[in-house]
């Protein structure tokens, strides 16, 4: 009883003291308001002095005979005995005063404040005393043109009242506090009731209770919303309960497969997660991991996290049906894992990681990419080595053979270069796919690029090289891969054509996600059977030709890579007329750490 009779007091309390600083703020307002206004009445009455006394001066022609003593008639029947005319000119100087019989002898008014407050707005009112005279005045002054006229009238007790704002609406105003106060007090006790009723039902709801029990609330809207609180919360009970058999359900589920999969809320708190999702992560992580959203943590899934971030934060929902997804994938401790992340459309999300190793497959792979490296550079450095051998060995070689020993072997440098960045290159695509720059490339100025670099081995060949590229076709992905998959076709055409071919890029179809390309050349083409195998590293139809035309054997295999790095395919056929075709698409829209 005690704690309902506080919490009814303290609503009063709040109730109360706004009404207080509502009402002082009113009074205070309206107080000032009226005091403002009898002073401007004031004001009105001491003006209408001064437009008197200078309808006078300038009827008399009192300021240009310096007649001022003419004022004395005037002031003589004025009703008030209390008010004094003062004139003074532009200067400061006193022209007159009805208060003071040697007013020539007064001091310079310039500095007076209602003489200041007349020189910049016309006019100006000031309490003070008079030094003159020795008495407090209510002074008026008004600029007209040449001179000053004030009127001032003695502050008295009279003056004082007259100032004085009424009293009468301070009374209404504490009758009116008086009654809203019997107001608030009904109010609080009802309001009050009802809210601790709600109290209760939530003191019950907090110890996740069943409120079998009808509560009573008063007849009121405030009884209304604690009724549909009191339904909502037992269907929700019971809605929660169906959720969490199934949710105890999909728990089974997660624990059986082989995917390590979690979900977590919009603000990173694990919703739920499998014990491969922990198992994955620790194998991944430098550091162990407890919970699962240390993943949050791992530099590994930093696209990932960026990605979360992203899309959690975006303010327009996704839809329902295509949520945005992340892909990724982490080498680690020689084991593959492939990482998947869901964005849902309340902005939680779901990641996945899937083993993907194959230990024994990726050994012999491994052990196939070592011979065929070692066989590739074992040509160059063995003719390097010989050729060097030679000069040295043999001191009176001429000049003649030494220049010529030392070009091969220069041509073989070059040839090894370009196998070292080769297998650089696709090392780095297969690898390091996230360390490549994103932007804005333009197909057609990459072409152009390439044909020029090319130059003068076209002139060598006599081939003819024919682009029909849209000039603004565009595509968000790498420039430099996209400059190797032109670049490796090109030389690649260049080097096994034949004669004179004519060579020919097409861009033959376009949609909302994939440029298509087509590039062919009309010269011995390649046979079908090795059609299929021509993008494996190393992998030559004429392995002799190949060398001698200084091929590293994997131009189509980055080719290959590259494309895919950008979401596309690429195939080969045999062109209609002769000569090979190459067929290949390019995404639009890659996004930087896809």
């Amino acid at each position: 009883m005690i704690g309902k009779t506080t919490y009814r007091r303290k609503l009063f309390i709040y109730f109360f003291v706004v009404f207080i600083l509502f009402t002082a703020a009113i009074a205070t307002f309206q107080y000032n308001r009226e005091k403002e206004y009898k002073a401007q009445e004031l004001e009105s009455i001491l003006g209408n002095y001064t437009d008197f006394v200078h309808s006078f001066i300038e009827n008399n022609n009192i300021y240009s005979n310096n007649q001022f003593h003419k004022l004395d008639s005037f002031v003589n029947i004025l009703p008030r005995s209390d008010i004094r005319i003062t004139v003074i000119d532009y200067g400061g100087e006193v022209l007159y005063d009805s208060f003071y019989d040697r007013y020539w002898e007064m001091e310079n008014h310039q500095d007076r404040p209602e003489v200041q407050g007349a020189l910049f707005d016309e006019k100006g009112a000031n309490i003070r005393l008079s030094e003159s005279t020795d008495q407090d005045f209510y002074y008026y002054a008004r600029l007209y043109d040449k001179y000053f006229v004030r009127a001032a009238v003695v502050y008295s007790m009279n003056v004082r009242e007259f100032l004085q704002a009424e009293s009468v609406f301070i009374y209404f105003i504490v009758l009116i506090f008086i009654i809203t106060t019997g107001v608030l007090l009904y109010v609080s006790d009802k309001v009050g009731k009802s809210i601790l009723k709600l109290k209760d039902f939530a003191i019950q709801a907090g110890k996740n209770e069943i409120i079998e029990k009808p509560v009573k609330f008063p007849e009121n809207e405030l009884g209304t919303i604690g009724n549909q609180i009191i339904n909502i919360y037992n269907s929700l009970k019971k809605t929660n309960s169906e959720l969490q058999n199934e949710k105890e359900k999909l728990i089974h589920h997660l624990q059986m497969v082989q995917e390590g999969i979690a979900i977590f809320s919009k603000d990173d708190e694990k919703i739920l997660a499998n014990n491969h999702f922990i198992q994955y992560l620790n194998l991944i992580s430098d550091i162990p991991a407890i919970t699962a959203d240390h993943f949050l943590k791992v530099k590994e899934f930093k696209p990932v996290k960026d990605f979360i971030k992203t899309h959690t934060k975006e303010t327009e929902t996704s839809h329902l049906k295509n949520p945005p997804v992340k892909k990724l994938s982490i080498e680690k401790n020689k084991r593959f894992f492939e990482i998947q992340c869901i964005i849902f459309q309340d902005k939680s999300y779901e990641v996945s990681i899937n083993d993907i190793t194959r230990a024994e497959k990726r050994k012999i792979l491994k052990q196939q990419m070592t011979s065929n490296i070692a066989h590739e550079l074992r040509t160059p450095v063995s003719s390097i080595k010989g050729y060097l051998e030679t000069i040295l060995n043999n001191k009176n070689l001429s000049p003649d053979k030494q220049k010529n020993f030392l070009e091969k072997a220069a041509i073989q440098t070059e040839r090894l270069s370009d196998l070292i960045h080769d297998i650089s290159m696709l090392t780095k695509i297969e690898e390091s796919a996230s360390l490549f720059e994103i932007e804005e490339v333009n197909i057609n100025s990459v072409v152009n690029d390439v044909k020029e670099n090319l130059q003068a081995s076209i002139e060598d060949t006599g081939a003819t090289v024919e682009s029909n590229i849209n000039r603004n076709s565009t595509v968000n992905g790498n420039k430099a891969l996209i400059y190797s998959i032109f670049q490796n076709l090109l030389e690649n055409s260049l080097k096994y054509a034949g004669d004179k071919p004519t060579i020919t890029l097409d861009q033959y179809l376009e949609d909302d996600n994939y440029i298509y390309f087509s590039f062919s050349d009309n010269g011995v083409g390649i046979e079908e059977e090795h059609q299929s195998r021509v993008f494996e590293r190393f992998y030559r139809v004429d392995r002799g030709r190949a060398r001698t035309n200084g091929g590293t054997g994997l131009g189509l295999a980055i080719v290959k890579n590259a494309v895919q790095f950008h979401k596309g395919n690429i195939s080969v056929k045999t062109r209609k007329g002769g000569g090979a075709e190459f067929l290949f698409s390019l995404s639009k829209t890659l996004l930087a750490n896809e």
